[in-house]
């Protein structure tokens, strides 16, 4: 697919007054997309209870969207030179706009999955598509500028999603938080037509289907195994041992044919350039850290510590608050030491992964509020860096695939990593679960000192619900934990990969 990455570019000579212009409208129809994540994250227990589903159910309407976008983005560089930049960027927020108006008006888990399905795989151009026109749009000493108020502008949807979509969700629906974002999406359509040239598409290119197909194949299966592999018993199940297989036969096929087709779906030379290879990798991670709170969390909170659904988008929110500061602050600190950058952004990381393994059921809002701050500082400063210099040394004829794949990449990150905080809270909640209720039994001698149980009672089927609830808390608290401390973990790995590489020290020609 590399001839479908030359795409054709806005020309350098557009005025000051038109490139604000781009930078405005494409940047409202990127945050459409984010904001529809996060409106999601705040409502998955009304959701979870409207539908009667079970937590890792639920979870599939986060991890399917994200999973879908992941399957499709590759897919930009293709589109785009078939039927040209503002075609697909037009349509993407036209069709990504009608189905989050359809998630809102679905009747069955199955329906709400499979428009989550097409929300994420519709919309799933737009971001690595915004980004390409941004760059190309804007000259390389600009860049960073452009980056930063790029992200200032999505961070927006974090901010005003969840916190609107929340209070939409507590006074009437959840499905009013889906509601409210078709309107704008209507107009961001109509802003895009005005603000965008109509350009040529370069020409029928041919889809490489095996490529496309063999990753999409690979990447469905692993997702299906990280889903329903707890639930399933793992191993022990056929179905994920053939979901195994395939995976691991699709993603073989994959590498192959791309080796040595003509072109391929992926250009895998592109891993030939350092810094776009080492970029990957780090923003493998920093997908891996992004979303998974913002999932983690809502059911937490109202499941477990009794949060009504205005608080919990709140506290979503207040990562897109840190987030701003983040992207703010990037753009004035130094280009030359990216590394140092990144590696205090993934240390503010772990700093936040720490305190959340301390938090317990009474935690204040407050607490998670200055904690979502620091989570979303932590992102606006990584973010500014890695995507600038990533794509520093590289052509920007490779750029339409190259932020395909990168945002390919961060995508699956964060869709693997949230399947498996979600195997890992299920699978500690049963663990601890039956392990505490062990204790409760009338040969239990401690049960019959009279400070033991404190106000619980095992005299009645009353006191035995209330208590088995209260350790259906504690036990699933402990999962919770048990998650952040992957988060954490994940987050400190960032920083060796940082030092062991020459990452960014100098410039080095583009790959041609």
């Amino acid at each position: 697919m590399t001839s479908s990455a030359e795409i054709g570019e806005p020309p350098r000579t557009l005025s000051v007054f038109r490139r604000a212009l781009i930078l405005v409208t494409v940047t409202l129809g990127a945050t459409l997309y984010v904001t529809t994540i996060m409106v999601a994250s705040t409502v998955l227990p009304q959701m979870q209870g409207a539908m009667s589903a079970t937590p890792d159910e639920i979870s599939w309407t986060m991890t399917f969207n994200i999973l879908a976008t992941a399957v499709v983005t590759p897919m930009t560089g293709w589109l785009v030179a078939r039927f040209g930049q503002r075609a697909v960027m037009e349509w993407c927020v036209f069709g990504f706009t009608a189905a989050t108006f359809f998630c809102g008006a679905a009747q069955s888990l199955e329906s709400l999955v499979f428009w989550r399905i097409m929300q994420g795989g519709i919309g799933a151009p737009v971001i690595p598509l915004a980004q390409t026109i941004l760059l190309a749009a804007f000259p390389p000493r600009q860049h960073g500028m452009v980056t930063g108020v790029y992200g200032m502008g999505i961070v927006l949807g974090p901010i005003l999603g969840p916190t609107f979509g929340g209070l939409l969700a507590e006074l009437y629906s959840w499905r009013w938080a889906f509601y409210m974002i078709v309107p704008i999406g209507f107009v961001s359509v109509l802003g895009l037509r005005f603000a965008l040239d109509k350009d040529r598409p370069t020409g029928r290119v041919a889809l490489d289907w095996t490529g496309f197909l063999s990753l999409s194949v690979a990447v469905a299966c692993v997702q299906l195994v990280l889903s329903r592999g707890q639930r399933l018993d793992w191993f022990d199940s056929p179905e994920i041992v053939i979901e195994t297989f395939l995976a691991v036969l699709a993603f073989y096929i994959f590498i192959a044919h791309s080796l040595t087709a003509r072109q391929p779906f992926l250009n895998l030379k592109l891993l030939l350039n350092r810094d776009y290879a080492v970029g990957l990798a780090l923003v493998g991670i920093f997908g891996m850290l992004n979303f998974t709170p913002m999932v983690l969390l809502p059911p937490l909170l109202q499941q477990h510590a009794g949060f009504p659904d205005a608080l919990i988008g709140q506290v979503v929110g207040s990562r897109g608050i840190g987030a701003m500061l983040g992207f703010f602050v990037a753009i004035f600190l130094p280009r030359s030491i990216p590394r140092t950058i990144m590696m205090v952004g993934f240390g503010v990381q772990v700093v936040s992964g720490l305190w959340l393994m301390s938090l317990d059921l009474n935690v204040d809002t407050r607490v998670l509020m200055i904690n979502g701050i620091i989570q979303g500082f932590a992102v606006g400063t990584i973010w500014v860096p890695l995507t600038v210099l990533t794509f520093s040394s590289l052509s920007s004829r490779y750029l339409a695939e190259a932020t395909a794949v990168f945002h390919l990449i961060r995508n699956i990150g964060a869709s693997l990593f949230i399947s498996i905080c979600v195997a890992e809270i299920v699978r500690a909640t049963g663990l601890n679960y039956g392990r505490m209720t062990e204790l409760i039994s009338p040969f239990n001698e401690v049960l019959t000192m009279p400070w033991a149980l404190g106000a619980w009672s095992v005299e009645s089927v009353s006191g035995l619900a209330r208590l088995s609830k209260e350790i259906t808390r504690q036990s699933a608290m402990i999962g919770y934990i048990n998650a952040f401390g992957i988060y954490t973990a994940v987050s400190a790995a960032a920083i060796p990969l940082l030092l062991m590489t020459g990452f960014f020290r100098r410039a080095r020609a583009p790959l041609t």
